[in-house]
């Protein structure tokens, strides 16, 4: 039998059956949407309260009137309407909540313990009940489990507060084995809910075992602290303060700190602190493969950091009274100034780590295929990644500036290397965001400006590969650029825009270089000079016979007949034709 309840304020059903339902999966879903997203316990409590008077009301299952109490219990008849399990249920998790509103409270309250303790044995009261009904034959077997996971899982709270670190692993670890039982027996999808409770409930053995004897216990309990950017529940604060306590006791140990040539002692213990734990973060950022996470360990990394370089300042103040009056040479720094500027080249590396991170991950996005925007959120855009590079530029543009640090040629040269890197990854962006208005000659300008940055990276690393190698790779920048430099030319003949030049050649004299012409998509290309110039040519050669001038020729007399003279008479034969 199932029955369906609305939600205040909303329109959605949920089938709430126990005998054919997940117990898990009612209590997370009831969480989720009432508050423990945020960690308001105080909303899901009056969430349970007002679920159950609506049940009771419905159920007709009335605890007395306004004057009067009458006591109830739900009993093995009245299971062939499951929603009285519920009823236990809520109970249940109404005492929990409440539990865990007072544990918060708890922190500036100490004496409100003794009530989150009452509440904490009301819930597992409520949840032995709920394990006892589920014993019936009419509800299944797998309710049965989860009725007692239910319960082992309350128990092992109730123990833990109470430092019964034995009972509480035991009944943490039944609770674990059960819901590895339940995941390995159904789908994925469905042993997903499972899961996130074994994964839940792992730090509190670990943590269990330690206090019992176990000292490994302290390393993986790290581990999944800094996995998981930091410890919700009961464990929270305890585990805290046994990390703190932890390394403390090896910052005993620690003395001094070199940084680029340089010892400095290190007397203050938040620092010391700080830089142990330094090296456990960085390894699980880069084990982290969820942004958010990676982002949590970052702003943890910060803010630690940030009290390190407060404790160093309140040091730093009688040491600039002391120079003011007794100034040292010029260049040196003392061993505190020094120290600050190791911690203020952290925090500012960090920050630099942790929005290239950003910028990775916005740049994924980019590289997909854009979708329109849904439920209000807003897609990449080149904007965005070009604001991260800003920031970054910001930060390396301090780091110069470190007292100590002036002298340091190499260390100078290497940030100015990376100050190339990431002004050529952002004249990419920019000109991704001109592409996208059509802006084609700006793009292809600043395209350009990207391959002359990438070139002198390229030119000027040589000794430094190794120290760079945590930077973009800029070989990689110039493959992408010159790629998109063929599209970008490709759509800008093809794409619609307005260009004027009055110093472009024809086609005919410019296959090898590209501009943009309008014209060569029109009627009228540009592709050679039509009339064509004139151009000077060689003209016909005159030749002068200037030698026969000084020719001397032979005589010829020899050769010419003697012809007879002949008179008048000759001459009047020779008209009328009469010669002989």
């Amino acid at each position: 039998m199932q029955s369906s309840i609305q939600l205040p304020g909303s329109n959605i059903l949920f089938n709430i059956s126990l005998t054919s339902s997940s117990v898990l999966q009612i209590v997370k879903e009831s969480q989720q949407q009432h508050g423990l997203r945020h960690g308001d316990f105080q909303r899901y409590r009056g969430y349970c309260s007002r679920r159950l008077r609506r049940l009771r009301k419905t159920l007709n299952f009335k605890m007395g009137n306004r004057h009067k109490f009458t006591g109830k219990k739900v009993t093995e008849e009245l299971l062939s309407d499951n929603r009285y399990l519920l009823l236990i249920l809520m109970d249940a998790e109404r005492a929990w909540s409440y539990a865990m509103q007072l544990k918060q409270e708890a922190n500036t309250e100490p004496r409100k313990r003794f009530h989150l303790l009452s509440r904490l044995r009301k819930a597992v009261k409520h949840a032995e009940e709920l394990e006892r009904l589920c014993e019936s034959n009419r509800v299944d077997a797998k309710t049965k489990l989860e009725a007692q996971a239910y319960t082992a899982y309350l128990t092992g709270m109730l123990r833990f507060e109470r430092q019964e670190w034995k009972a509480a692993m035991e009944a943490f670890n039944k609770c674990k084995t059960i819901y590895e039982k339940l995941a390995s027996a159904f789908t994925d999808e469905q042993a997903i809910l499972y899961n996130q409770r074994v994964e839940e409930i792992s730090p509190n053995i670990r943590y269990c075992a330690y206090n019992i004897g176990d000292q490994s216990a302290i390393s993986e309990l790290m581990q999944m602290r800094l996995r998981s950017g930091g410890t919700e529940g009961l464990l929270a604060e305890k585990l805290e303060s046994l990390i703190t306590q932890t390394r403390a006791k090896q910052a005993a140990t620690m003395s001094e700190v070199e940084w680029r040539g340089r010892t400095v002692p290190v007397k203050i213990d938040k620092v010391r602190i700080f830089l142990l734990g330094m090296a456990d973060t960085e390894a699980a950022i880069a084990q982290a493969e969820e942004e958010e996470t990676k982002e949590r360990l970052f702003e943890s990394l910060l803010s630690e950091c940030r009290d390190a370089i407060q404790a160093v300042r309140e040091e730093l103040k009688p040491d600039q009274v002391r120079i003011k009056y007794c100034p040292l040479d010029s260049g040196k720094v003392t061993n505190i100034q020094y120290l600050h500027s190791y911690l203020t080249y952290i925090k500012l590396s960090t920050a630099i780590k942790r929005n290239e991170s950003m910028a990775k991950a916005l740049q994924k996005a980019l590289l997909q295929q854009q979708q329109p925007e849904e439920d209000g959120k807003r897609t990449a855009r080149p904007q965005d990644l070009i604001r991260l590079y800003d920031i970054i530029l910001q930060n390396l543009a301090e780091l110069p500036q470190l007292p100590g640090l002036e002298e340091d040629k190499g260390y100078l040269k290497e940030i100015g290397i990376k100050t190339l890197v990431y002004k050529a990854y952002r004249c990419f962006f920019i000109a991704q965001s001109y592409v996208l208005v059509k802006k084609w000659s700006e793009a292809l300008v600043l395209y350009d400006r990207v391959l002359k940055y990438a070139n002198e990276v390229q030119a000027q690393a040589g000794t430094y590969k190794n120290s760079l190698k945590e930077l973009p790779d800029v070989q990689e920048l110039i493959t992408q650029v010159n790629a998109e430099k063929y599209s970008l030319q490709a759509a800008a003949i093809l794409g619609e825009w307005i260009f004027v030049s009055f110093d472009i050649k024809p086609l005919s004299e410019r296959f090898e270089t590209f501009c943009l012409d309008p014209s060569l998509v029109s009627k009228q290309a540009s592709l050679v000079h039509f009339p064509p110039e004139f151009q000077p040519i060689p003209c016909k050669p005159l030749f002068f016979d200037l030698a026969l001038n000084h020719v001397t020729l032979p005589p010829l007399e020899d050769k010419v007949e003697q012809k007879a003279k002949s008179g008048l008479t000759g001459y009047i034969k020779g008209i009328f034709g009469f010669r002989s």
